[in-house]
């Protein structure tokens, strides 16, 4: 099976040599790979099968060359296929097409990048371009160092693949990667292609289907998969490069740097998913350390082995001689163990220590049992606190400024994972939080008014105020039961684990800041807020979906931060206020056009907006993989939004087959985290003031407004269409994705009709995607 679809030569002679070499390096590895698989299909399922291959990919060759009789025979022959033949052969082509799409993210850095990008990486490229704009450096250093860039992993279903098969895919990658080094021997490629042939013939009897559909806590553990992998493998060297880069330009960053850190949904994300309950919020987070601190000891037993420094060369200073002195009450079956290797090795004792301490954590949260101070860590504050003392003692008692980069390494995956590996959000439909409220006024006697206006003049008053709408035998039904049981689980998740392992409570379908405040109130029943007592532990997101609210934006963000009561838990939030923009329903909602553009304008209407009332704003873009649900370079997506809503921050969902394409292998990752950094500094620095004068925009804005009514006239003419919902149906997959096991959450909205509408954006877009249709 050797399938290379050759570029036109015309195409080619434009490439410079540098492209061309790429591009014939990747078509090499494509062949050797679609060489292998038509070994596999041989000693797996005998000489028919690949003659079929063959013969099918001959024929079609030849009809797309214009061969009508080919076309004829190809007709003919997949006609005359039986079921078994046909899965048999639609797999090895299915097949076949992985191999080469792992070839591609090999080699696509090399394709991406020109040799001088290449040989001095995004960020000293970019810097380069900031001094060049008279950007100073203590400018890039400030942005630098207060940089928020957080990718989201959710759980959405547009992923097909299981991990088994892409695990064995992350494989062949490395291996191909590996046999391009110029040093290796003869043996050494023949070791590579052996091994090739297995991870192959291990592909082709492995069961692409899941037999069943996968719990919310499974797809916990794949999605902790790849955040393992990037912060443990990929992370703490590109945050040693930009160091060094920053370095070089006079700059340094805080200790405890850590300007990427990792979100989920998973286990959080309650929107019409009636598997995700407040026992597996709990479950998951258990998950989530178990892994975190395993992450964490592993890294520490690495540190031991290289942090051999003996007091008789080098100093260590009396903070940590004290350090180790009360270590040592404290935990003494540490110091019995290692006193005869490592009594005059100090650093070793003081991380022998905190392993401890962190092995002693990791079994109290399994059973649940109470925090002890000094033997065990409440959170990673406690780890960082003595990583730092560590590093201090290097630098400022014993010179050691080289090897206290190797503490840097473990502080900033601490940093970054702290015990959690990621911070868990949780999201909800805001007619839950409504329905809540609704009851709880009804057990006081209280009438929860159904008129936008004066729900938000009654919820306004009642965050300020300190009475409970609940008691302890307080019932409400089902529903209602659930939310408030959420924000109980997440207080004493806090209080367990630590503040910030869930930090945003996320509305969905906000369509008034009524619906945000709902859920503060809510919040408010489980002691998570009390505006009164300053008691602020979590922040409210509203996420804007549709045309109308992504149009109202300004006036729903003004309302709610000149709310007294909600200004206040925003001030107690270090006044930060955070809102979701959400591209796939917006789209489904009103097109493509319409909706970028509508995304477009309310960025700049909530800049503004917050600037007025003094708060940063930080924004979350719910983009997915396809182009209607907001996909496409991240890098280009973020440097082109609106000038100063950047400033630093950055969040944006990483779903479905996006997260594997983006983080399964190394390489693909440190370019994926890279060019995200990249991008929020020269968003940030470069992106100050708009490119264009007032006047201009304003005629701007006027034809695109314009375009947008226009486009989204059109669009919903389509929607509306009596015959679109039956043909949506017959043409496109959706009613099969609804039965794969690929995801946990339904593809129907609870609260829905049968039709469109109670129909999520995600099929939606997918089902169009999958038969070709661009809508």
């Amino acid at each position: 099976m050797d399938i290379d679809p050759a570029p036109r030569p015309d195409a080619r002679d434009a490439q410079p040599d540098w492209l061309v070499d790429a591009d014939q390096a990747l078509r090499a590895d494509i062949r050797w790979l679609g060489a292998e698989l038509g070994a596999t299909l041989i000693r797996q399922e005998g000489q028919g099968l690949y003659d079929l291959v063959e013969r099918v990919r001959r024929l079609t060759g030849e009809a797309r060359a214009g061969d009508a009789d080919a076309a004829v025979e190809l007709d003919g022959v997949l006609q005359g296929l039986d079921a078994g033949s046909g899965i048999r052969l639609v797999r090895a082509y299915t097949t076949y097409f992985r191999l080469a799409t792992v070839v591609e993210h090999v080699h696509l850095i090399d394709l991406l990048r020109s040799p001088e990008e290449a040989r001095n990486g995004w960020l000293p490229s970019l810097f380069a371009r900031l001094e060049g704009a008279g950007v100073t450096p203590e400018q890039v250093q400030d942005v630098v160092a207060r940089a928020e860039i957080r990718p989201v992993i959710t759980a959405h279903p547009t992923e097909v693949s299981r991990r088994s098969v892409l695990t064995k895919l992350a494989e062949l990658g490395a291996l191909v990667e590996r046999r391009s080094d110029p040093r290796l021997s003869t043996t050494d490629r023949d070791r590579i292609g052996r091994r090739v042939q297995e991870v192959v013939d291990e592909l082709w009897t492995t069961d692409d289907l899941r037999i069943a559909r996968p719990r919310p806590t499974d797809e916990a553990s794949a999605a902790l998969y790849y955040v393992e992998h990037v912060l443990a493998g990929v992370l703490p060297d590109l945050l040693d490069d930009l160091d060094a880069d920053l370095a070089g330009i006079g700059g340094a960053v805080p200790d405890d740097w850590a300007p990427i850190r990792f979100g989920s949904w998973i286990g959080g994300d309650r929107d019409g998913n009636p598997f995700v309950t407040a026992e597996v919020t709990e479950e998951v987070l258990d998950r989530m350390h178990d892994r975190g601190l395993a992450l964490v000891e592993a890294e520490l037993t690495e540190l031991v082995h290289d942090l051999s420094l003996s007091i008789r060369i080098v100093e260590a200073s009396e903070e940590l001689l004290v350090s180790l002195e009360a270590d040592r009450q404290l935990l003494p079956a540490v110091w019995d163990r290692y006193q005869l290797l490592n009594r005059e090795e100090p650093y070793r004792l003081k991380i022998s220590y905190a392993r401890e301490r962190v092995r002693r954590t990791r079994a109290r949260l399994a059973a649940g049992t109470a925090h002890q101070p000094g033997r065990d860590y409440l959170d990673a504050d406690g780890l960082l606190d003595d990583l730092l003392l560590l590093r201090r003692s290097l630098v400022e008692t014993a010179g050691q400024d080289v090897v206290a980069r190797r503490v840097d390494r473990v502080i900033r995956i601490v940093s970054a994972a702290r015990f959690h590996l990621a911070v868990l959000e949780v999201r909800e439909d805001s007619s839950r939080f409504h329905e809540l409220i609704d009851e709880l006024f009804a057990t006081n006697g209280l009438a929860y008014p159904d008129d936008p206006t004066e729900r938000l003049a009654v919820l306004a008053d009642e965050l300020a105020g300190h009475r409970p709408l609940s008691a302890i035998t307080t019932t409400v039904s089902d529903q209602p039961q659930r939310i408030a049981a959420m924000f109980s689980h997440l207080r004493e998740a806090m209080d367990r684990y630590g503040p910030r392992v869930v930090d945003t409570c996320i509305i969905s379908m906000t369509k008034g800041p009524q619906d945000v405040l709902a859920a503060a109130v809510a919040a408010r029943e489980s002691g998570l807020v009390d505006v009164g007592q300053g008691v602020a532990r979590l922040s409210f997101v509203p996420l804007l979906e549709t045309v109308d609210e992504l149009q109202d934006a300004e006036g729903i963000l003004d309302t709610l931060l000149s709310t007294p009561s909600y200004r206040e838990l925003v001030r107690l939030r270090g006044n930060v206020q955070e809102v979701m923009l959400g591209y796939s329903d917006s789209n489904k909602d009103g097109g493509v056009v319409t909706s970028q553009w509508s995304i477009h304008r309310a960025i700049r209407s909530l800049r503004d907006t917050a600037t007025r009332h003094g708060v940063h704003l930080r924004l979350f873009h719910g983009r997915g993989g396809s182009v209607g649900r907001g996909g496409g370079p991240a890098h280009d997506a973020i440097v082109s939004q609106p000038h100063g809503s950047v400033d630093g921050r950055v969040k944006i969902t990483e779903q479905g087959e996006v997260i594997a394409d983006k983080y399964l292998l190394r390489d693909r990752a440190r370019n994926n985290l890279e060019l995200l950094l990249a991008a929020t500094i020269e968003a940030t620095l470069l992106r100050t003031t708009a490119n264009v004068d007032a006047d201009r925009l304003a005629r701007y804005d006027e034809v695109m407004d314009l375009v947008s009514a226009a486009a989204r006239t059109r669009y919903r003419e389509l929607l509306d269409h009596p015959s679109l919902v039956p043909y949506f149906i017959a043409s496109t997959p959706v009613e099969e994705l609804a039965g794969l096991n690929i995801a946990s959450r339904p593809a129907r909205r609870q609260t829905g009709n049968a039709g469109i509408d109670g129909l999520r954006a995600i099929p939606w877009v997918f089902g169009w995607t999958q038969s070709r249709q661009v809508v």
